[in-house]
């Protein structure tokens, strides 16, 4: 038994980043198709003990298939999730055309997984900005328990953020800058190595950038909008790994050690929290990793229920590829989809 499952954009580092995790979570499937460009068409890709062939999005028959991991930029989603989704299969997409879509879900699913239930009002399930992934998981649980009045955030957010050429633009730079080569940007509007740029999408009428309304719209949509958040998103030098700085303001009392209990009890969170020389989670250390780390847990002084927190996460996995998966196997447990006999 198992699910037909392609992944549109496959050769993309998240498209990439999905087929290691369905291979590594053991993800029950049946066939699995990488499916790109035409460029692409024919480009080999590892899965598992396998490999996969590009097949051509444009000629791709996807009635084939139960499952879309769509990771292949909001223009193609655009055009592409709701034809996919009205011959059958479900779309999980990783762009941010869907998000506020009011017919479709946007899910973490350890934070709102009963709205996979409206999956099949457009056969489509929107995957969240990658920072604001990381901080649901934070907030949720807490919320659970004394209800949060107002959130300030600021992320430093890796250069994995914006795809393949934000990672090549970081390391052709770095270069550079020991006179190997030209260090003017180009995916960037700023030098981003050994360099920080506080903007992240383009600037809105308010002066706030689209990612920083991205995580206040999306918070409220996955949590609850009556949050107060605001969130101020910075670039950073830092391949992959996303950090966000956390301050939770609370309508009834909130300590740190309350804090510090109910995360870890928390699904998809580990809290390393020692007050000691690094005693605290960085983004170099949770590559490769499921969990987001929770560190430097403490009080607020100046409101009467307050915490600060350091968070990080894998921005590649939990931000995006992990997410999707994730999606694809709580369609599987709450049966909203079953597998086909092999």
């Amino acid at each position: 038994m198992g699910y037909r499952v392609a992944v549109v954009g496959a050769t993309g580092a998240v498209g990439r980043e999905m087929l290691a995790i369905l291979e590594e979570v053991n993800f029950p499937i049946k066939e699995i198709y990488a499916v790109a460009s035409r460029k692409s068409l024919g480009l080999e890709i590892g899965f598992g003990n396998k490999t996969l062939k590009c097949v051509d999005l444009e000629t791709f028959d996807f009635t084939k298939v139960d499952i879309v991991l769509m990771s292949a930029g909001g223009a193609v989603s655009k055009e592409w999730s709701p034809k996919i989704g009205a011959l059958g299969p479900i779309v999980i997409d990783n762009s941010s055309v869907w998000r506020m879509d009011p017919d479709v879900p946007l899910i973490v699913p350890e934070v709102n997984p009963d709205a996979i239930w409206l999956a099949r009002k457009k056969n489509i399930i929107a995957n969240p900005n990658c920072s604001t992934a990381q901080l649901v998981l934070v907030l949720k649980p807490l919320h659970d328990i004394s209800r949060i009045k107002r959130v300030v955030v600021s992320t430093y957010q890796s250069t994995s953020g914006a795809g393949k050429e934000g990672m090549d633009e970081l390391w052709n730079q770095t270069k550079a800058l020991y006179g190997m080569g030209d260090k003017s940007p180009k995916k960037f509007v700023k030098q981003i190595a050994f360099n920080l740029i506080p903007q992240i999408d383009v600037f809105m009428e308010d002066g706030y950038t689209k990612e920083e309304w991205k995580m206040t719209a999306e918070t409220h949509k996955i949590i609850d909008p009556t949050i107060d958040l605001v969130a101020t998103c910075v670039r950073v030098p830092v391949f992959v790994g996303h950090s966000e700085s956390v301050n939770i303001e609370f309508e009834d009392p909130m300590d740190e050690a309350q804090a510090r209990e109910i995360l870890r009890d928390a699904p998809g969170v580990a809290v390393v929290d020692k007050r000691e020389p690094g005693g605290y989670v960085t983004p170099i250390e949770c590559v490769g990793e499921f969990d987001t780390f929770v560190s430097r847990i403490r009080n607020d002084p100046t409101v009467p229920h307050g915490i600060n927190l350091w968070c990080v996460s894998d921005n590649l996995r939990k931000g995006a590829a992990l997410n999707a998966v994730q999606i694809a196997q709580l369609l599987d447990e709450r049966g909203v989809l079953t597998p086909v006999s092999a």
